[in-house]
């Protein structure tokens, strides 16, 4: 029995996300028994990108984004990548469903470049975070506590700065997704 047995957990996903930030938090995901659908802005598959300049491996889509609802989900799950969160960010529906995350208090787990969506979703302000070195500033901006550090959970927000910091990552990510609503978790 894992921690996080019958929990929904959404994935937000466009093409060009980093394959491991994908998948190894899925499998993670899975093990403790969560019910896990990618999330994207169409049906069909998702391609990944492996160190931001090769192609590699194609997920299947469970639902468009159009389709989910914050409200039949335990957790929300970005992964990075350099393409991924750039195509989120200009999708006004993927946005709003990660607002929905945080005005409910649901816990949102986000690596690498992945907090770029939630600048755009206005959600960092006041919040202590941590990200790929390359958009500090842009967090900084928007009001975020930054820190180097390889996980940083600030009330249901976890995030993460690469793939060397998956392992953390994912123990963070299951424990706040076990936890559950997080009344300090603010959009």
């Amino acid at each position: 029995m894992g921690q996080l047995n019958n929990r929904n957990i959404a994935v937000l996903s466009e093409s060009g996300f980093e394959e491991t930030e994908l998948t190894s938090p899925v499998q993670r995901l899975k093990e403790e028994g969560a019910i896990v659908h990618i999330i994207s802005s169409k049906l069909g598959k998702i391609q990944a990108m492996k160190d931001d300049h090769e192609w590699t491996i194609e997920i299947d889509v469970d639902k468009t984004i159009a389709e989910a609802s914050a409200e039949d989900y335990d957790g929300l799950l970005i992964p990075g990548g350099v393409l991924n969160p750039d195509a989120l960010r200009k999708n006004d529906q993927a946005v709003a469903f990660v607002k929905a995350f945080f005005s409910a208090g649901k816990p949102v787990a986000a690596i690498c470049h992945a907090p770029q969506v939630l600048i755009t979703a206005e959600v960092v302000k006041g919040r202590k975070m941590t990200s790929t070195k390359t958009i500090k500033v842009d967090l900084v901006n928007a009001g975020a506590h930054w820190d180097d550090l390889e996980v940083i959970v600030d009330e249901g927000l976890v995030t993460s700065r690469s793939p060397d910091d998956l392992p953390a990552f994912n123990d963070k990510m299951v424990e706040e997704f076990a936890e559950g609503i997080h009344e300090e978790q603010h959009s």
